[in-house]
């Protein structure tokens, strides 16, 4: 292992002054093409695109042909001089043919713009909008910025609306039926995302959101977690010269907001910023029932609650690019997430035990603060050479992420509603800090062999530390004269972790239909923590080799044939592992646990991908087999009526899925996209002794039409079946949204108005549990029938700045999904 490391340091860093020197200058008689491959629509690069030489005249048989790099860069060499035809095509967008003449020696070609499927150029305006969802190779797209629905909202709006994602009312994604994802800001990492999906999704302004990538088999360069895929929010950038944003706020019943955007480009400086601020309304009620099986009879509990939670979120960035030279940049970004507010939380509380004497009724009134803020600071040097597709680039990034919480409850006894008359019975108090700070450094290098074979290997270190600190008061009249701490309850855990990784891949394009790519990935973990309450603590580390290979075959210009394989590792972050023991609801406990080992999953896909003026169509079947499987699990305690939920690696799950998606247009001003994911499930866990094998399934469907004098109006619809879960199954749900859109000032503004489940007065969502100690149902009532009205207006010339380099630390299984915490 230590001399593949230092291999492949010597590869990237080591061989650079070797790598580094231009080719040896082309032979006389021999020439060269170069280009790029871009969308004609937003002018954004075109990956994988694929370039053939054709003779001049009729003959179709190509000469030579080459798949373009993730940048939509091509490089055609050792080409006879003379006239010929060069051709770019991609999946979903219309090809494009050209004469050229092949001369001696290097010749630049202009960029291909590539229409999507069904649209037309007139010299260089473009005729039509992109679809809502693009179905490529190797990912779906969603572009968030073609849907009106999502005018005024926030990113967990927009990732509701993608294909293969879920967002219930709280906020928790899943993709493809799995919470085990990787979420990514414009292709790097950011730590609030981290920590918690569910709340830093809110501090995304959607009219920031470009487009939403979901890529089902990522490749060797990216970090190694996320056995679901990963999931890419690429935001809106900023013009190639000259000054441009936008302005916008929203106002409504569910939430209101203000954002802003400012772009400047003037010779070799690139200056981009943002700016967003918004609130969040969000009443909700909810519902527990429980049979509890003790060795004295049933215990009946039943617990009603109403709550709200009034949220404050920012969100800022700023970035500097500069040339340094016409092959070297550097660029220096900067972003700031945060989100707070109060909450407030009533519970009524019915516990009927098999002796009477043990009967009780209560309430607790609670009242509780969150608070969550992170910033980045990230660092790019980038190094292009003369010879097309070979790069080299270096990428530091500094991060802190702190979030703090804390409530004060006051239980009343006997009584299903607090009394102003009387004080509390007991009453408790709170606090907790997650700190955390993570350090990456990062170095990559792409070396092409011809215009067929390509070369990528990087190095990659991550320097994690985190912890949780919490104390926890009590306070029983009569009993004593003020609050005291509970020891018992509090904790002190500092957590490190560091991961080193290593990757190369190599990729080959056989022809000009088939292209294949292989490679792996090595990563190193050690893990420290350290219980300073208890004078416990653990130090471990282990390797993990994770191979890919994917091969794509063009079976015409407007289809094509994809088979991948991956495996992928998931490592438990700290709202997985933190102990602390959360007693909120004294009935319902909750904790992590630090001993939790990492999971790996194999993933096989195959997928067909075709398109044409009338739509396209994405049909995949997978895999995913995933030993030692981390799950939420309900245990029993030795207190009557109380269980307790946690984690732990005790189950192989297996996925079985079907995926259809599609867009359609059955006249020039109507789209319709959508379709249903269909998986069959196989959960083992012989440490529980449970097997649990069904069916889940959703439906995704979205539709819009262009109306005269510059109208648009667009409908949403998601509906899932209940899917069997390990202890039981989860609740069916529908959630649905109607918007209508207004051009104004020569398209320079939009007012929208958008409504979400007019017609029903919340979403439900829930478990239904079976265990051999009990039997419980949940259900979460998010009250999400709203209407908001958006104005945004923008200023200045709109278009698209080339692509950097970013830092993906895309490696941990986030707790965001309100874990254990």
């Amino acid at each position: 292992m230590v001399r593949l490391y230092l291999l492949l340091f010597l590869l990237v860093t080591g061989g650079m002054p070797a790598f580094a020197q231009d080719p040896p200058p082309a032979v006389t008689e021999r020439g060269s093409l170069t280009g790029t491959v871009l969308d004609s629509l937003t002018q954004a690069p075109v990956p994988y695109a694929t370039v053939v030489l054709l003779p001049p005249g009729a003959d179709e048989q190509p000469i030579t042909g080459v798949a373009a790099d993730e940048r939509g860069r091509f490089a055609l060499t050792q080409l006879t001089p003379g006239p010929a035809r060069l051709r770019a095509s991609y999946v979903g967008y219309a090809a494009q043919t050209r004469a050229v003449t092949v001369t001696t020696g290097p010749t630049s070609v202009d960029p291909f713009r590539l229409p999507t499927a069904g649209t037309t150029l007139s010299e260089a305006v473009v005729v039509g909008t992109k679809p809502v969802v693009e179905v490529r190779i190797d990912r779906l797209v969603y572009n968030a910025d073609q849907d009106v629905t999502n005018a005024g909202g926030t990113a967990a709006d927009v990732l509701r609306k993608a294909p293969l994602l879920a967002v219930d009312g709280e906020g928790n994604v899943r993709m493809r039926g799995s919470s085990n994802f990787r979420v990514l800001v414009n292709n790097k990492p950011s730590p609030a995302l981290v920590a918690n999906v569910a709340e830093a999704l809110k501090g995304i302004p959607a009219d920031h959101i470009k487009t939403v990538e979901l890529i089902t088999s990522p490749p060797a360069k990216y970090d190694g977690e996320g056995t679901a895929g990963i999931i890419n929010i690429v935001l809106k950038k900023g013009v190639e010269s000259g000054l441009n944003g936008q302005v916008g706020a929203s106002a409504g019943n569910r939430s209101s907001r203000l954002n802003s955007s400012l772009n400047f480009k003037k010779r070799k400086v690139n200056v981009t910023a943002s700016l967003s601020g918004g609130l969040n309304y969000a009443p909700s009620e909810g519902l527990l029932d429980r049979t509890s099986f003790t060795p004295q009879g049933p215990a009946q509990f039943t617990q009603r609650s109403t709550g709200r939670f009034n949220g404050e979120s920012y969100y800022g960035t700023v970035g500097i690019d500069y040339d340094l030279s016409e092959r070297q940049s550097v660029s220096v970004t900067g972003a700031v997430t945060g989100y707070r507010g109060p909450s407030t939380d009533q519970l009524v509380n019915t516990f009927v035990a098999p002796d009477p004497a043990l009967n009780r009724l209560f309430t607790r009134a609670t009242t509780g603060t969150y608070q969550q803020g992170s910033g980045e600071l990230t660092g790019t040097y980038t190094r292009t050479f003369a010879q097309a597709r070979r790069e080299w680039s270096v990428l530091g990034q500094v991060s802190r992420n702190d979030g703090r919480n804390g409530y004060e409850l006051r239980q009343y006894n006997h009584v299903t509603a607090p009394r102003e008359e009387r004080p509390a019975d007991y009453r408790e108090r709170s606090r907790n800090r997650t700190p955390g700070h993570e350090y990456t450094a990062q170095t990559d290098f792409t070396q092409p062999f011809g215009e067929k074979r390509t070369l990528e290997a990087g190095l990659k270190a991550i320097w994690r530390r985190t912890g949780s600190t919490a104390t926890v008061e009590g306070f029983t009249p009569g009993q004593a004269p003020s609050f005291v701490e509970l020891p018992d309850r509090g904790t002190d855990f500092g957590y490190d972790q560091d991961v080193q990784a290593a990757y190369a891949s190599y990729s080959l394009a056989a022809g000009t239909k088939l292209t294949v790519n292989v490679g792996s990935r090595l990563e190193r973990t050690a893990l420290a923590a350290d219980f300073r309450a208890t004078d416990a603590d653990f130090a471990r580390s282990y390797w993990t080799l994770l191979p890919n290979a994917s091969a794509q075959y063009a079976l015409s210009e407007a289809s094509s044939l994809r088979v991948a394989y991956g495996r992928r590792v998931t490592r438990p972050y700290i709202y997985y592992l933190n102990p602390f023991v959360d007693r909120l609801d004294s009935l319902n406990i909750s904790y992590g646990n630090p001993g939790l080992d990492p999971e790996l999953t194999d993933a096989y896909e195959v997928s067909v991908n075709t398109a044409g003026k009338a739509g396209s169509l994405n049909v995949s079947g997978s895999v995913r087999r995933t030993g030692n499987a981390i799950e939420a699990v309900l245990l029993p305690t030795n207190e009557l009526g109380i269980r307790a939920r946690t984690y732990a690696n005790v189950a192989a799950n297996v996925f079985y899925q079907l995926n259809l998606y599609g867009s359609i247009k059955p006249t020039q001003n109507w789209e319709v996209s959508g379709g249903p994911d269909v998986q069959y499930l196989v959960r083992r866990s012989p440490a529980l002794g449970i097997t649990r094998a069904g069916i889940a399934a959703s439906l995704n469907c979205n539709t819009s039409y262009k109306l005269p004098q510059n109208y648009t109006v667009q409908a949403f619809f998601y509906g899932a079946l209940p899917g069997p879960e390990l202890q039981g199954r989860g609740l069916g749900y529908v959630y649905y949204s109607l918007g209508a859109k207004k051009s104004l000032f020569k398209e320079k503004a939009d007012l929208t108005l958008n409504v979400t489940t007019p017609f029903s007065r919340y979403v439900a969502f829930g478990n239904v549990y079976r265990t051999p100690f009990l039997e419980e149902r949940q259900e979460f009532r998010a009250f999400q029938r709203g209407a908001q009205l958006s104005f945004n207006y923008r200023f200045g010339q709109v278009q698209q700045n080339r692509q950097r380099k970013r830092i993906n630390n895309d490696d941990v299984k986030n707790g965001g999904q309100r874990g254990a915490q």
